[in-house]
């Protein structure tokens, strides 16, 4: 899956924001320079009577005027503090977060003035958008919004420089995400996994944890919801998808339907080959797979096992990792090779401040959040991507991933803060990855990283490669939301937040845990996006809108041969109709965008399974005699 996430913090949501802060990214969005005293002001505020449209219109400049005075000096304040993390830099991240939290608070509840009144469409949109862009909203009592920002800083701080003790050594989080992907004795990737997940449950100084902070996070935001119209903050969070959020929830269970038959094949499969390599008493074949030894700290994404699973005659015919190491390329050299994909397509190329801003590696001499992103800090061209990349297959995928919100970002600058986002979450996600569908052989041949396209005998390996990335993730990004649904929801509790992960966990993706997890941990604590507050739905529906757009993208370039194998690289043609779907932002309901690309208004997971299918028929005659299920 792609690193990538929408900044972290209870800022202002994408879609009420003048910036999309894709620190695939956290939720930091936009909002306010001055103290929210100086925004008491608000065309709503005082209004009494029957309100009227000049009434609506005058709330909405309002609210677009403060978006752009304050986006900017939030986003740079959450920049800094994310590439460097210390106390003062989170005591500014406090401070600014609490008043966007209140802003968009105050916002949020002026609007629901015009809730009966009969708007333009545009200006309804805006409404909308206005009460829907808190991503976790406080209450309006006193106190509530600097609470909620408290507890967000802290836990997003715990998550990113939390160390752990193993063989008497103190190590940070990313080299033991290394470790997960590279270590083969199952007692020590149980140990790893385990103690990784110790740091939600330890408590700091005056006695919080991730997990008491989370639950209060809970209630504080469900309580800020409520005032806003919605049932909790889970309703709120699925109404930003142009649908009810009952009939939102449905949407993703059907489109979940379409691929589970091939991510079961997918499951049963690896399960065999790692009961091979582990034997019964490690990987029995009548349960779900251990979550620590597929090669990922989350088991989201199964890519580090390829070498145990792989059909045996199906050799890629080369290692991207190392024909990166050999032709010379640096962590720069890999940003400018995504730059240039882009250009191929019609692209204008990045503003040199683009260059001279961007973390594109991590620096030695400061904790920063390494966790990729992409950027706009000014809602015009001050775009980055914060990296600590490193020349292997993986980064110069997520280069590619970034790069497409940052492009995405530009090219609706043109529009209100209010519509200065994706057409949905999703789709910000899945812009970067279609163009990394097309990162195939012919590619690599094409930009000089490879001398011979292997022949289709090859499709296999590669397919089981991307299989492993691709499918093994959706279910995962299916259920951390449908947690925190329940969560939200009063579903699960904190005594059950534990049990209902792992119910969860082993419904969708068939996998447990090495070792019995009580209801004192907190597990979905140890993955950053649930501290970060990040909704995650939207990796689901990008995963499904991934393919959808590479498929119309190939359909156009005239492509004939198997999904699979076409790159689009080169393609001006399909750069000037993409950029048009770009451009729209958010300033319509995203089955308009989808239509204006691929000719649908139906998000559809079809392509999944035609870009698979090869595969799919082998796994299907290598589980014919396997018992499959869990």
């Amino acid at each position: 899956m792609s690193k990538s996430i929408f900044s972290r913090h209870s800022g202002l949501l994408i879609t009420a924001s003048i910036f999309t802060l894709t620190a695939a990214c956290s939720e930091q969005i936009a909002a306010t320079q001055e103290t929210i005293a100086a925004h008491t002001t608000s065309a709503a505020s005082d209004a009494s009577g029957e309100p009227t449209l000049a009434e609506a219109q005058a709330f909405i400049k309002e609210v677009e005027d403060k978006y752009r005075e304050f986006g900017e000096y939030y986003a740079r304040i959450a920049w800094l503090q994310a590439t460097n993390i210390n106390y003062d830099s989170n005591w500014l991240l406090t401070k600014v977060d609490t008043e966007n939290t209140e802003l968009g608070v105050k916002y949020a509840n002026a609007a629901k003035r015009f809730n009966d009144l009969e708007l333009p469409a545009e200006e309804r949109r805006k409404i909308e958008a206005i009460k829907l862009g808190l991503n976790l909203p406080a209450p309006e009592r006193p106190g509530a919004a600097g609470e909620l920002a408290e507890i967000n800083t802290r836990m997003g701080s715990v998550y990113a420089t939390g160390k752990i003790e193993l063989d008497g050594e103190t190590v940070g989080r990313n080299a033991l995400e290394v470790m997960m992907g590279e270590v083969r004795d199952p007692a020590k990737l149980e140990e790893i996994w385990t103690k990784w997940r110790e740091v939600p449950v330890a408590a700091d100084g005056d006695g919080n944890t991730m997990k008491s902070d989370y639950a209060k996070m809970v209630e504080i935001s469900n309580e800020g919801a409520k005032e806003l119209g919605f049932d909790d903050v889970g309703s709120m969070w699925r109404a930003r998808y142009d649908l009810p959020p009952a009939e939102f929830a449905d949407e993703t269970d059907r489109l979940w339907g379409q691929v589970k038959p091939l991510y079961d094949e997918l499951q049963c499969h690896v399960r065999a080959k790692l009961n091979e390599e582990y034997g019964d008493d490690v990987v029995p074949l009548e349960q779900p797979i251990r979550a620590d030894l597929l090669g990922n700290m989350w088991a989201q994404s199964w890519g580090n096992v390829y070498d145990l699973v792989a059909p045996g005659s199906a050799d890629p015919g080369y290692d991207l990792t190392q024909l990166l190491v050999d032709n010379g390329y640096d962590a720069n050299k890999m940003v400018e090779t995504g730059e240039a994909f882009f250009s191929s397509l019609g692209f204008d190329p990045l503003p040199e401040t683009f260059w001279d801003r961007s973390q594109i590696t991590k620096p030695a001499d400061r904790e920063v959040v390494c966790h990729a992103s992409a950027w706009n800090l000014d809602g015009q061209d001050d775009i980055r991507i914060k990296m600590c990349t490193n020349v292997n297959a993986d980064d110069f995928r997520t280069v590619h991933h970034e790069l497409g919100h940052n492009y995405y970002q530009r090219a609706y600058k043109h529009h209100s803060p209010i519509f200065q986002g994706g057409a949905n979450g999703g789709f910000h996600e899945a812009i970067g990855d279609m163009v990394a569908l097309s990162i195939t052989p012919e590619y690599l041949q094409t930009i000089g990283l490879l001398d011979d396209v292997p022949d289709a005998s090859a499709d296999l390996g590669l397919l089981m490669n991307q299989a492993l990335e691709k499918i093994a993730f959706m279910p995962f990004g299916l259920l951390m939301d449908k947690w925190r649904w329940q969560v939200f929801s009063g579903e699960l509790t904190p005594e059950t937040y534990n049990d209902g992960w792992w119910a969860l966990r082993t419904q969708y993706q068939g996998i447990r845990p090495p070792s019995e997890r009580s209801a004192d941990y907190f597990d979905p604590g140890g993955k950053y996006h649930i501290p970060g507050n990040v909704s995650y739905t939207r990796y689901f529906i990008a995963h499904i809108l991934q393919f959808q757009f590479h498929q119309a993208a190939c359909e156009m370039a005239g492509w004939e041969g198997p999904l699979h194998r076409c790159s689009v690289y080169g393609s001006e043609n399909i750069g000037g109709k993409f950029n048009a779907m770009l451009e729209m932002g958010s300033s319509k309901p995203w089955p308009e965008a989808l239509e204006a690309f691929v000719g649908t208004q139906e998000m559809d997971g079809a392509s999944v399974v035609e870009y698979f299918a090869p595969l799919m028929e082998y796994l299907q005659e290598q589980n014919s005699d396997r018992q499959c299920g869990w």
